[in-house]
């Protein structure tokens, strides 16, 4: 666990560099009567997340969390397996993404995770399967004016589009 603990502390601190590098191609600070730039929330975040590496190394070299002093294994078989389970729905869902889009990938990532992952009724699991992708659409949509992938699923979306123009 102590090496698994300064691998991925280095190799965050290493991505959060580039992020803030490449979200500093865009404006990172307040833009007078518009808000804040491009690349602010990403380089901010960014920034955040490369004190907490070094926050981590620090400890780390301290020796003063229980990781930084552990001797255990990094993942026990049990646990490689439920990594496997997740990593690949994951892998599946993104892939989706261009065909059925976020709105139908979701769904069905939610209902294998929350049913068969996470042993919920069926009941919860759909629950969750429908209003997650809901409220997903209406704060990136429409809130935010953000669109997201919609695949070949792009067309039933056009009545909800014009509801909120």
């Amino acid at each position: 666990m102590r090496t698994a603990e300064l691998i991925m502390a280095i190799v965050m601190g290493v991505l959060s560099v580039y992020l803030m590098w490449k979200s500093a191609e865009l404006p990172i600070g307040w833009i007078p009567d518009q808000g804040p730039g491009g690349g602010f929330w990403p380089f901010w975040l960014s920034t955040g997340m490369l004190g907490s590496c070094l926050w981590i190394i620090a400890n780390w070299i301290r020796k003063t969390s229980p990781l930084s002093q552990s001797t255990e294994i990094y993942m026990s078989t049990d646990a490689l397996i439920g990594f496997v389970q997740v990593a690949g729905a994951l892998i599946v869902t993104v892939g989706l993404f261009h065909f059925i889009g976020i709105y139908g990938a979701l769904p069905l990532f939610l209902l294998y995770y929350i049913r068969f992952l996470g042993n919920h009724s069926w009941a919860f699991a759909g629950f969750m399967a429908v209003a997650t992708p809901v409220v997903t659409f209406l704060f990136f949509e429409i809130v935010l004016k953000i669109t997201l992938p919609k695949g070949a699923t792009d067309e039933l979306f056009y009545p909800i589009f014009k509801l909120f123009s």
